[in-house]
């Protein structure tokens, strides 16, 4: 192996062990766990499922109204959905006969509050995170804005993955995909945030949560399928909105640990930047000191279990 070889692989040993280091996964733990990561990713898969289901409703009336395609029908074909899940999802999909334009006007209102709930929801992860004052419905025309922005980011989304279809996990898609997700997540941070937090800021949280979902896509692909069937099996229509709710829940603990670890990379990057990064002895002493207390724990563990196992043999032995 060439020397240069060799030294590229230290250099990439060494910035994995900095941003490994226990320091620093400590700080992107108690990230999470002070914007309370699982809760906000509860919240904000309730309010997406809450505005999803009245969107592909309302979107399936359109396009029935416009073609003899149903929003159903593409879910299943999307997701290679089959049995039980298939009659499912076209159950809770497929238009009602004879729904009055009222009756869509409500729905579209409704759709409106719910995915302006979501914005909020999803507004506050941003304030949490970066530990901005809270603006709540005072940034509603932001939220507006990202409502126009999603649609187009969604309509752009179904056509990638419509050009680039695959049997199975849509691979060349997901890749495809990455780079527009990770822009439209940045610009979510800087509106949402209205503004207070800069592009720059926010593009590690981006490319990181654009990559771990297209991951996350890839993985789905295989599981939410039978999971989907499963569900519906057991519970009928139920079962889909419980394996949505599950699946949604998946991409928003992503979305909340990437804001997290956004947040933390994008601080140590600035302290890097400013040359207050810590020299390669004290990462080496982190890690020395983990390793230590890895083996001290293993020691006393081995010992209990060592005492257990000599009492067990007098005990065999005076009976």
């Amino acid at each position: 192996m060439s020397a240069h070889l060799v030294e590229r692989r230290r250099r990439w040993l060494r910035s994995l062990t900095f941003w490994l280091r226990p320091g620093f996964v400590l700080r992107t733990i108690n990230r999470f766990q002070k914007i309370a990561g699982f809760d906000r990713a509860i919240a904000l898969a309730s309010s997406a499922l809450t505005a999803l289901i009245p969107l592909v409703i309302l979107t399936g009336s359109l396009i029935e109204a416009r073609s003899d395609a149903e929003a159903g029908d593409w879910i299943i074909e999307r997701y290679e959905l089959s049995g039980a899940g298939a009659r499912a999802v076209q159950d809770v999909f497929s238009p009602v006969d004879g729904s009055s334009e009222s009756a869509s006007a409500v729905g579209a209102v409704l759709m409106l509050l719910a995915i302006l709930s979501f914005t909020r929801a999803f507004q506050r992860l941003f304030e949490q995170s970066w530990e901005l004052a809270p603006l709540s419905v005072r940034n509603t025309l932001n939220g507006l804005r990202w409502m126009v922005a999603f649609a187009a980011y969604a309509l752009a989304s179904a056509g990638i993955h419509a050009l680039l279809a695959q049997d199975g996990a849509d691979v060349i898609a997901n890749v495809a995909i990455a780079p527009l997700t990770a822009v439209f997540l940045i610009w979510s941070g800087w509106t949402l945030s209205a503004r207070r937090v800069g592009r720059s800021e926010l593009w590690p949280f981006g490319v990181l949560a654009a990559i771990l979902l297209a991951v996350y896509s890839l993985a789905a692909a295989r599981y939410v399928p039978p999971q989907v069937s499963s569900y519906a099996e057991h519970y009928g229509v139920l079962g889909v909105v419980l394996a949505a709710i599950s699946t949604l829940f998946c991409v928003m603990v992503v979305i909340a640990g990437c804001a997290a670890l956004g947040r933390e990379v994008r601080d140590e990057l600035a302290r890097i930047h400013s040359g207050r990064r810590p020299p390669d002895g004290e990462v080496r002493r982190e890690w020395a000191n983990v390793v230590a207390e890895a083996r001290s724990r293993w020691e006393i563990a081995r010992g209990f279990v060592d005492r257990l196992r000599d009492h067990g043999d007098r005990s065999d032995q005076d009976g």
